[in-house]
């Protein structure tokens, strides 16, 4: 199973046990007012916001929250202003790690995200090492004994899916960003329940990490995510099922 997969599906388990509901309302209540500052406050006519809302929804966030979070991107209430920043390096082993930053403070950030990287046997590069080795794309991940591999199949080829690919425990349905909506509600239609969904980068190839390269990269990857000035961190390691708790 991909090292991505891998990191979407145990974050997912982790944030439902873990007392980490506060940072997961933080990451989410940025990306709602960044969206809605980009796109305007109407979820029907702007993406972004509108899948920002549903993964709000999904964390079970107060509605007061994101309807404040939403007029504080459109300015009808008074926000901070965040900026979007794109961060790029290696990890343990040389495996690639893209970062999605929204930061009030460029300045800490980068320095918080080098002390992070410098701590984990990693390094931070320069703008462009690593992020060609990526593809954005719609990504749904499925618990294989959840549905019947046929139906799921035709659901999601039916609906516009690139590919489906399997493993011992989980299918991944992966599109183009355009077609991620479309696949999404197919598969809800059926209602086929699903670990993850999300707008991703997927890396090209794996990079084979185990032992103590395997376990600096799991410290790095967790704490780049606990970090409050990072929303997203994808990386192409491939780390023993063992360690993830997969």
């Amino acid at each position: 199973m991909s090292g991505h997969s891998k990191w979407s599906t145990i974050k997912h388990k982790k944030g439902a046990t873990d007392a980490k509901r506060g940072k997961i309302f933080t990451k989410l209540i940025k990306e709602i007012t960044v969206a809605a500052r980009m796109g305007g406050g109407d979820p029907t006519s702007n993406p972004r916001l509108r899948s920002a809302i549903q993964a709000a929804k999904s964390e079970n966030m107060p509605k007061d929250n994101l309807e404040r979070a939403i007029k504080k991107g459109t300015g009808e209430l008074e926000g901070v202003n965040y900026e979007e920043t794109t961060y790029e390096g290696y990890g343990p082993g040389g495996a690639a790690v893209l970062i999605e930053s929204l930061s009030d403070n460029k300045n800490r950030a980068v320095a918080d995200i080098r002390h992070i990287f410098s701590k984990c046997n990693g390094n931070l590069g320069e703008n462009g090492c690593v992020n060609w080795m990526f593809d954005k794309k719609g990504y749904i991940v499925i618990e294989a004994a959840a549905v019947d591999e046929e139906t799921l199949m035709e659901t999601a080829i039916n609906a516009g899916a690139d590919d489906v690919k399997e493993d011992e425990k989980n299918y991944e349905v992966i599109t183009a960003p355009e077609d991620f909506e479309a696949v999404k509600k197919a598969i809800e239609d059926e209602s086929i329940p699903y670990v993850v969904a999300e707008i991703t980068m997927l890396p090209q190839t794996s990079a084979n990490l185990i032992g103590k390269e395997a376990e600096q990269m799991l410290r790095l990857m967790e704490m780049l995510d606990d970090c409050d000035d990072i929303q997203k961190v994808y990386t192409n390691a491939d780390i023993p099922e063992e360690l993830v708790g997969g």
